[in-house]
């Protein structure tokens, strides 16, 4: 989506196209001069982390000041707004040009185009959205994007399950129904839909979308307790066959992996992009891990010992990985473990 008017080259080359081949396997992924991953919606917000290699913080004060007449010059500096979600701007860089998607929209209808005024994004420079899956902490940003934007078309990429019915049902607990996509009300935001479930290519070649995620590891068994409308009976839906990942190939570097909650188990992904492009080295993985809660604590070790033996050189656990996976990560992971936060701008380069 953008203010205003793109040409007829910038729209081709914005627009998804599947990949070629009956078993698409494996795929050509063009590889980029550059990466640069912005995060717009996360988990926490620490305005005292410290820029590290690739990695830049925004920092106190971000934005411009916000009312407040207990202050004597009757400004508040808030920074960034962090939710139980998950959102980012990726960047990559081909022949000396920037080509720009966003990849899910957080939770809230407001909190990622507030965080993405106060880092000065330009929103024009989106060409696509991408959605990891249905679930609402990614989906829910769509009403602050269109104020943000305007009204125009937009590819927007999802699978088509994502506008499945769904509930978390904990035991002991009171059933919790989620938001459900409406696709009407998307399309009548004069957004054109492209619901694959096979890979997709964005951006002239250079980002893969992955669609349905092979399901190999013995112990990513989904999510217990989540459940689908189906035929109008709930039914048990631990596979959220809907989740996909973005990838990028970095010249010289490996693959880049973001995910959004990772319900198909982040080694899966992982593997499931190496296998799928052929690719043989893993630079970084970025995004939710969904490690969290007690349902997922027990897959903790197995999924350190699988990421260990990949050997990335960037981990950033973020959104739902949950703080004793992001513990284990970084004493397993040592300086390949990187900590998230709203405001991250990652940047990986040939």
């Amino acid at each position: 989506m953008c203010t205003e008017t793109p040409d007829a080259a910038a729209v081709a080359f914005a627009t998804p196209r599947a990949a070629d081949g009956a078993a698409v396997d494996p795929v050509h992924l063009e590889p980029v001069d550059a990466l640069t991953i912005t995060v717009l919606v996360d988990n926490s917000f620490d305005a005292l982390l410290a820029d590290g290699p690739g990695v830049t913080r925004a920092r106190l004060g971000t934005g411009p000041g916000e009312p407040a007449d207990q202050y004597v010059d009757g400004l508040a500096r808030p920074g960034l707004v962090a939710e139980h979600g998950f959102s980012a701007l990726v960047t990559v860089t081909r022949d000396g040009h920037d080509h720009t998607l966003l990849f899910d929209t957080g939770v809230s209808p407001e909190g990622m185009a507030v965080n993405g005024r106060r880092l000065e994004v330009d929103p024009g420079d989106i060409g696509a959205i991408v959605l990891s899956h249905g679930h609402a902490d990614h989906t829910g940003g769509f009403p602050g994007l269109e104020r943000w934007l305007g009204r125009a078309a937009s590819p927007l990429v999802l699978h088509p399950v994502a506008f499945t019915e769904r509930r978390l049902v904990p035991p002991g607990g009171a059933p919790f129904v989620m938001p459900r996509l409406d696709r009407a009300a998307l399309v009548g935001d004069g957004i054109e839909l492209i619901e694959r479930r096979e890979p997709s290519f964005l951006l002239g070649g250079s980002v893969l979308i992955t669609g349905e995620v092979d399901r190999t590891t013995e112990f990513e068994q989904g999510m217990p307790f989540h459940e689908a409308r189906v035929d109008g009976n709930w039914t048990p839906d631990p596979w959220i066959v809907d989740d996909q990942a973005l990838v990028v190939d970095v010249r010289g570097r490996g693959l880049v992996v973001l995910t959004g909650c990772g319900h198909a188990g982040s080694v899966n992904i992982a593997r499931h992009a190496l296998r799928l492009t052929g690719h043989e080295r893993l630079h970084a993985l970025l995004g939710g891990l969904h490690l969290t809660g007690p349902g997922f604590e027990p897959i903790i070790e197995p999924t350190v010992e699988a990421l260990v033996d990949l050997a990335p050189d960037v981990v950033v656990p973020a959104h739902c990985t949950g703080w004793r996976a992001q513990m284990r990560l970084a004493q397993a992971l040592g300086d390949a473990f990187v900590p998230g936060a709203v405001g991250s701008r990652y940047t990986f380069a040939a």
